[in-house]
Formats: structure tokens, C-alpha cells, sequence
């Protein structure tokens, strides 16, 4: 199997993805979208552009994949939508691609599920029920239900960390960042080590960047409608990058 390019929130904006797939002259043979696709439409349209230049697609799933409620949700992960993406969906998974095991995590951390460094607060989406049935009286059900949706689409899951933290991975691929952003949380790239993983590549900041740490675990930063390279070559650009700042120690440049 050919390259895998790494492709940042795409947040609707295809064009970058056009534009950039016109440019080469040799394809990648695998995309990993890295969540925020923002699906308007079924994920099998609106990736088109790559299904049909033969590129196998990969994903999971941002904080932003529910902002347009049940129906965008449907739209990424409803195989009757997708039955040309739906297999590629790699949350709580390990997958072999191109002789490598790359692991998926979607979702960013919040604080009625889990916020790191505080403790857990529930652990699978089977609590969500019971606990949004806690919230006050001045919370309607349809409320209620619209928390607990959204909670199970775009939270990291405990249920979900632990089932990867089982398994062994050659690169780990997140949309919420590891501790190499300073925004970021160290349960991110101690996952990537308990698995084994030697890089972690993620989405969410929109900005591209390559780090090192002491230990050897590298750390693929990619902007947004950026794709980038398992050796953080650019494949194409995308939307000016934003500001990162001084990596946290002991992160360096590479």
C-alpha cells in the first residue's frame, strides 16, 4: 500500500482537499480525516473528492461533528449513509494500514464526562441517562436528551481510552491534543505510550507543528484543511495556521 496523508478539521471547507488532490501527481493511497468534518451532507459525498481518486478513507470525529445535531451525526457515522466510509470510522480501534497499526480517538474532553487531571465523573455511555436525569428542575427532558446526545458523540469515553489502552498501536491519532500543545493534556500522549505508539498525530488547534519529546515520542500537529505526511512532510496547505507559542517542557521542535 501507498502513503497515508493526515488531513486536519476540514470544518465544510473541501476546497482545501480539491485544490490540494489537483496539485499532486501521485496520490496518497490512504486519508485519515482527523475530526470536525461538520457533515452537511452524508461523509461518502462530500469526501467524494478522495473516494473517487481511489484514496481509502479513514476518520474519527471532532468536537465540532454534532454541532449540527442528529442529522450531521447521521451524516458521518450512519452506515446506510456511508457505505463506502463507514468501515473506515477507527474510534477505540486499531487498524492496519500500510503494514503500520494506527488507533483512532475521537472527541475532546469534557468536564460532565471526564476532564483531566480531575477525576472521571462517569465511565461509558451507558451512565448518561442516569446522570442527565441529575441535572436541575429547570431542565426540560427534550434538554435533557440533547445533553446526552451530544455527550456520547463527541466526548472522549473513558470506556473508550481503556479499551485502546489494551491494545498496541505503531501511531495514535487523536482530534483532542496530547501535552506538546499547551492546550493540550498529557492522558493523550500517555496513551499513545502505553500503546506503544512511537507518533501521535492530531487535529482540533488548527495549527501544524512537528515535536519531540525525551523519550522519543513524536507529535504530528495538522492545521486545518492541511494534509500532512507520516514524516510531517505538507501534501497540500490549508487555512493559515493559528498561533502555538512555546512548547511545554520537555517537548522541542524537530
Amino acid at each position: 500500500m501507498g502513503e497515508v496523508v493526515f488531513i486536519g478539521d476540514i470544518h465544510r471547507q473541501w476546497h482545501h482537499v480539491v485544490r490540494g488532490l489537483a496539485g499532486l501527481e501521485q496520490k496518497p493511497a490512504v486519508a485519515v480525516l482527523l475530526g470536525d468534518m461538520e457533515c452537511d451532507r452524508p461523509l461518502d459525498e462530500v469526501a467524494a473528492p478522495l473516494l473517487d481518486a481511489g484514496i481509502d478513507v479513514r476518520w474519527i470525529w471532532g468536537n465540532h461533528d454534532y454541532d449540527g445535531g442528529p442529522q450531521m451525526w447521521a451524516n458521518l457515522t450512519d452506515p446506510a449513509l456511508n457505505p463506502r466510509t463507514c468501515g473506515g470510522a477507527l474510534n477505540a480501534r486499531v487498524v492496519e494500514i500500510g503494514g503500520l497499526r494506527i488507533a483512532g480517538l475521537g472527541g475532546t474532553f469534557r468536564r460532565r464526562v471526564w476532564e483531566p487531571p480531575h477525576p472521571r465523573r462517569l465511565h461509558g455511555r451507558a451512565e448518561l441517562a442516569a446522570d442527565v436525569a441529575t441535572l436541575g428542575a429547570d431542565w426540560t427532558e427534550a434538554q435533557r436528551a440533547a445533553m446526552a446526545d451530544a455527550l456520547g458523540a463527541m466526548a472522549i469515553w473513558p470506556e473508550d481510552y481503556d479499551t485502546l489502552v489494551g491494545l498496541r498501536a505503531d501511531v495514535l491519532v487523536t482530534h483532542e491534543a496530547p501535552s506538546s500543545h499547551p492546550q493540550g493534556f498529557a492522558m493523550i500522549d500517555g496513551l499513545a505510550r502505553a500503546m506503544g505508539a512511537r507518533l501521535l498525530v492530531h487535529g482540533h488547534h488548527h495549527v501544524g507543528y512537528r515535536a519531540r519529546a525525551e523519550d522519543g515520542l513524536e507529535v504530528q500537529g495538522v492545521g486545518a484543511g492541511w494534509a500532512m505526511g507520516l514524516d510531517g512532510r505538507t501534501w497540500w496547505p490549508g487555512e493559515a495556521d493559528r498561533w502555538l507559542g512555546a512548547f511545554p517542557k520537555p517537548w522541542r521542535s524537530t
